[in-house]
């Protein structure tokens, strides 16, 4: 079945056939016989979607973002726009099933008015840390007050950096612990400089970055560990490219799912030198998304690092080193521990469950070449964490993946993708994890 066969829209009977046409929680991918030769396609970027539209929201004017990703960090980000007020309109794209084109109307740097203190506006922004950041910066820029909840996750994660920036810039922010849940009150435009560490987080600067001109900001990026500083000059870039008066935007495939694709490709097949020929096709080539370097480490190299090498995508390098011919290491992790979950300790984790030989020290993982076996794998709620292990198991027999739906984070249809007959996917069997049927089509889709 091709791809384009099936939609959103062809899925919407969902409701009334109940969860039989959802995923299970407990999948089994069965490796692949032989190697495929296919070309995929993947869905848009989730940072440059997210970033888009809150720079949609502040142009003037009507914009059209195509090929913006469709899950479920950037519904929340739809959805926390809508709540404040914005309007924003959602439009299928037959080509890839998890992009739309998404027309913002913008109200030219305005931002609609919050409630008071005794009944805020209240958006909720889930387990997403760009929709958690980028909003609360943007929020400053209305009057009155709103609050902004999300899961019990995203109140662990770090925010104190951004609260204290935009409190510099004369913005009240009330916060029992300098995370979520936070009541902003709006100040409006207020020219002044701050200064935001990117220590735990590039995704505060890019905040500031995103409403700096409307706001009258000047933002200075400190801290001595600037591993995330490739998203904040893609924000940089991004600010000076969005048409300010209405348009269309592009949004570019998402380099750090299309890792996946390209790590499937990079398997050995036996104690033969046989590989899948995969491409990813529309690759991206702006030089904004820093995982767009990916294929450049196939294989891998000896030494990788989250601070100059890669960004999400080093996670999909992990699960690929234990499948190497000499050990890998890789270092300035750090950043991967505040995210969807401890990733590090995650990795580390599940990688051992199926047999790798890995050491943690410090921020740093060391793999050396393993024999790998079947285990039920944890996901932890983390997306990336089930699609780097559904790529383990096109090569180990009896990998099984907890919760794989959660991929319907960044990537809703990405077991599909891996079911395609190819060219357009690998054609990969994937069974119910209790019973072993395999699954039909229709039951692939997180979303």
């Amino acid at each position: 079945m091709h791809p384009r066969a099936v939609t959103v829209t062809g899925i919407a009977p969902e409701s009334r056939r109940g969860a039989r046409m959802s995923l299970p929680d407990l999948i089994e991918i069965v490796p692949l016989p032989a190697p495929v030769r296919a070309e995929i396609t993947v869905p848009g970027s989730k940072s440059l979607t997210n970033r888009a539209l809150v720079l949609a929201a502040l142009a003037e004017g009507q914009t059209d973002l195509s090929g913006a990703l469709w899950s479920e960090d950037t519904r929340l980000m739809v959805e926390g726009l809508r709540q404040i007020g914005f309007a924003v309109d959602v439009a299928p794209e037959l080509n890839e099933s998890s992009n739309r084109t998404l027309t913002v109307h913008g109200l030219g740097g305005q931002v609609p008015a919050g409630g008071s203190l005794e009944s805020p506006r209240e958006l909720f922004v889930g387990n997403a840390g760009t929709v958690a950041r980028f909003l609360t910066a943007l929020l400053c820029l209305g009057h009155g007050v709103y609050r902004l909840t999300g899961t019990r996750r995203m109140h662990e994660r770090p925010q104190e950096a951004l609260f204290d920036a935009l409190r510099e810039l004369g913005y009240c922010l009330d916060s029992v612990s300098n995370r979520l849940p936070v009541r902003i009150h709006g100040g409006g435009s207020r020219p002044g400089t701050c200064c935001v560490s990117v220590r735990e987080s590039s995704q505060f600067a890019s905040a500031l970055v995103l409403a700096a001109q409307v706001g009258g900001w000047r933002v200075c990026v400190v801290g001595e560990d600037l591993e995330e500083s490739p998203y904040v000059t893609m924000t940089s870039q991004m600010v000076r490219r969005f048409p300010q008066h209405g348009g269309e935007f592009v949004i570019e495939p998402d380099a750090s799912s299309g890792s996946y694709f390209w790590a499937a490709g990079a398997l050995p097949f036996g104690s033969s030198d046989l590989k899948c020929q995969i491409k990813v096709l529309g690759w991206p080539d702006s030089g904004w998304q820093i995982d767009a370097r990916f294929p450049e480490f196939l294989p891998l190299p000896e030494t990788l690092s989250r601070q100059r090498h890669l960004g999400d995508s080093i996670m999909t390098a992990v699960v690929l080193a234990p499948f190497a011919d000499r050990p890998v290491t890789f270092t300035d992790l750090g950043r991967l521990r505040v995210q969807e979950c401890e990733r590090v300790q995650a990795l580390r984790t599940e990688l051992t469950r199926c047999g790798a030989n890995v050491v943690e020290q410090g921020d740093t993982l060391t793999i050396t070449p393993s024999a790998l076996h079947g285990a039920e794998i944890g996901t932890y709620h983390d997306h990336r964490l089930a699609m780097c292990f559904a790529v383990v198991g096109l090569r180990v027999p009896g990998i099984k993946i907890n919760n794989p739906a959660c991929v319907k984070k960044t990537f809703p249809d990405f077991f599909r993708k891996l079911a395609v007959p190819p060219p357009g996917g690998l054609g990969a069997t994937i069974l119910d994890g209790h019973n072993r049927q395999p699954l039909p089509f229709e039951r692939l889709s997180a979303g």
